[in-house]
């Protein structure tokens, strides 16, 4: 629904420098105009156009990260689940900063308890969510909440993180502890302390950049490995 290439170019360079990788930054379509599954196709074609196309800005196809946060966590979600479905990309990790994985319900314990807090709140959540989701059924379908998806296993390595004064809190922790059990390597982190949106806040808060640090340091790993 809102976003764009510019609110991100900070976030973006930012672990381009820290990690000494190639950041892609990826438009899409947005809502209400382009509901569900629109964004998810958007996604998904852009990382398998960067895999049919990373020879030429420096890149190695087989070796691809997928990362977002808020609505592109939702979108770095899916378009694994996608890549695992049609047997490519191949992805080697996929870093997960507060991510939509449920849009079926706003109902868990932190939609309830950070109903009124800063930066997203319930209401706004379930604005953006009517905007995004066309039909209701829509929201039970895995692409639109893959943390309802029935099997997780085999997916690649992820790292989650979340913000504990946050309303996605739970439904990000919950997505972390079902890969898990699904025996998906995950790495789980709450920042105590901090709100939706805050790694997009690094000159205000800063334990975003901690938060950054620790991507980069993700990221410098997965790649190393």
């Amino acid at each position: 629904v809102t976003g764009n290439i510019e609110t991100h170019d900070p976030l973006c360079r930012s672990l381009a420098n820290r990690a000494g990788c190639i950041v892609v930054s990826v438009d899409y379509r947005l809502a209400p105009e382009y509901k569900h599954p629109a964004a998810v196709e958007d996604a998904y074609a852009a990382t398998v156009w960067v895999a049919d196309n990373a020879a030429q800005f420096g890149g190695d196809p087989d070796r691809l990260i997928v990362c977002g946060d808020s609505a592109g966590g939702h979108l770095a979600t899916v378009a694994t689940f996608l890549a695992h479905e049609n047997d490519g990309p191949k992805i080697l990790h996929q870093l997960l900063i507060y991510p939509v994985t449920n849009t079926a319900t706003q109902e868990t314990k932190s939609y309830l308890k950070f109903a009124e807090g800063l930066n997203l709140t319930r209401e706004g959540m379930i604005w953006f969510r009517n905007h995004y989701i066309g039909d209701e059924a829509d929201a039970q379908h895995l692409y639109a909440s893959p943390l309802l998806a029935q099997d997780l296993s085999g997916l690649p390595p992820a790292t989650v993180i979340t913000a504990e004064f946050d309303v996605l809190h739970d439904e990000g922790r919950a997505y972390a502890e079902r890969l898990a059990a699904a025996g998906v390597p995950v790495s789980y982190r709450c920042y105590g302390g901090m709100l939706h949106g805050f790694v997009t806040n690094a000159g205000v808060m800063d334990r975003a950049y901690d938060c950054l640090d620790d991507m980069a340091a993700t990221l410098r790993r997965v790649f190393a490995s």
